[in-house]
């Protein structure tokens, strides 16, 4: 089957001992092989309209925004039924979605359902509040988490189905003050 969507997302592989066992049941992406990560814009655009125009575009705006270091502070909650965790600072994920959408306007973060897009690594959702609680309370045991955010990779797939794919990675600009190559 041909893939239906894709999305940009910043993977996060160093919250993966703390987050994998319990996104693996809780988190219905990570059944798909979406690994844990700060989504910057989904749905992106249809898989048939990505082609190298789009990839170059997509490269550009990653590349000028520099690389940084986060760190997933504490555990938050969308109502009572998404349970996540809060990168510090999140600017950057703000920042990338914010580019992202400028250039491509038909693709709006969450085709549009939120007023306002606050940048999380999901932990699980739509299991019972129990069930969540006790994920938030055995993850916030080993907060902080540091990481490295250097990357934004395109991801295709379909829904409830398995695996999604890599189809790029692009690489985030030099950090502030550091030398660039001769």
């Amino acid at each position: 089957m041909e893939p239906s969507q894709s999305a940009l997302i910043v993977p996060i592989p160093e919250a993966e001992p703390t987050v994998g066992r319990f996104r693996a049941s809780l988190d219905r992406a990570a059944s798909w092989g979406v690994p844990a990560h700060v989504t910057v814009l989904y749905p992106f655009l249809p898989p048939e309209r990505i082609d190298e125009a789009v990839l170059a575009m997509v490269r550009d705006i990653v590349a000028a925004v520099p690389r940084s270091d986060v760190s997933l502070t504490h555990v938050d909650w969308f109502g009572d039924t998404v349970v996540w965790l809060a990168p510090q600072p999140d600017h950057l994920f703000r920042d990338l979605t914010a580019a992202v959408w400028r250039r491509f306007p038909e693709a709006p973060p969450y085709a549009g359902a939120y007023s306002e897009v606050v940048p999380h690594l999901t932990i699980g959702d739509d299991a019972a509040r129990p069930v969540l609680e006790n994920a938030a309370e055995a993850v916030s045991a080993h907060l902080p988490i540091r990481a490295a955010v250097n990357v934004v990779r395109l991801i295709t797939g379909t829904p409830d189905r398995s695996p999604w794919c890599t189809v790029c990675d692009f690489p985030l600009g030099a950090s502030p003050g550091t030398p660039s190559s001769p």
